[in-house]
C-alpha cells in the first residue's frame, strides 16, 4: 500500500449525481491534491475491498453516505469494519439523514465522524474545507 497520503484517494460513497458532482466541485475549488474515487452505490463500494487486498492504495477516508441503493451505507460500514484490510480506515459518514437512530448506529458500526449534508453550496464548501484540513493534512491514517 502507498505510504504518502498525497496521493491517497479519498473513496466517495454517493448515488446522487448532484451531490457528487457538488463534492467534486468543492473539493476542485479547493486545489484538492488527492485523486477521488466514487463509488455509485453500496456495492460499488464493497467492491473495492478485494481490490485493496490486491494492492491498490487504500483510501485516506471514505465519504460515505446512508441511503444507497442495493447496499445501504449502514451495511456497507458493518461490513468494511469486519474485514482485516479496511477494518481501521477512517470513514466520515456525509448523509442527508438527521435521524438519531442513523447516528446511533453509525458509532455503533465504528464510524469515525457524522456529518449532515448541508443543502446551500458555500456551507458545503465549509465542509469540504474542514474535511480536508482534518482528515487529509492533519489525522494520521493507518497504512
Amino acid at each position: 500500500m502507498m505510504s504518502d497520503p498525497n496521493n491517497r484517494p479519498i473513496l466517495l460513497v454517493e448515488d446522487n449525481p448532484m451531490d457528487v458532482d457538488l463534492t467534486l466541485r468543492a473539493f476542485a475549488r479547493r486545489k484538492f491534491s488527492n485523486p477521488i474515487e466514487v463509488a455509485r452505490d453500496g456495492q460499488e463500494a464493497l467492491d473495492w475491498i478485494p481490490r485493496w487486498e490486491a494492492g491498490a492504495p487504500l483510501p485516506l477516508v471514505i465519504l460515505l453516505d446512508l441511503k444507497l441503493p442495493r447496499v445501504d451505507g449502514l451495511e456497507v460500514l458493518r461490513r468494511l469494519r469486519e474485514n482485516p484490510i479496511s477494518h481501521d480506515l477512517p470513514v466520515v459518514v456525509l448523509t442527508s439523514s438527521r435521524e438519531s437512530e442513523d447516528v446511533a448506529t453509525a458509532y455503533r458500526h465504528h464510524a469515525n465522524s457524522y456529518i449532515v449534508k448541508p443543502v446551500n453550496f458555500e456551507k458545503f464548501m465549509e465542509v469540504a474545507a474542514q474535511i480536508e484540513l482534518y482528515w487529509c493534512l492533519l489525522n494520521h491514517p493507518p497504512r
